[in-house]
């Protein structure tokens, strides 16, 4: 099963995450099948490609909850 879900990087105290398309089984670190988009809580900065999440939906990926609070 493929799932939209969030990637953690940056340092300690200080995340950063990736918005990455993964199959559901693998590991929160482990190589995504595509990036698509970034989100910086810090400074609240999100960058997303919405036509390539919708591609992905299409396709029958499911969105986490994470990523789906900070679509809407």
């Amino acid at each position: 099963m493929i799932v939209i879900r969030l990637t953690r990087f940056g340092r300690l105290n200080s995340p950063f995450y990736r918005i990455v398309v993964a199959n559901k089984r693998s590991k929160r670190e482990a190589k995504p099948i595509a990036v698509l988009g970034t989100y910086n809580p810090s400074s609240k900065q999100l960058t997303v490609k919405k036509e390539q999440i919708s591609d992905w939906i299409k396709k029958g990926a499911q969105i986490s909850t994470g990523v789906a609070k900070l679509l809407k």
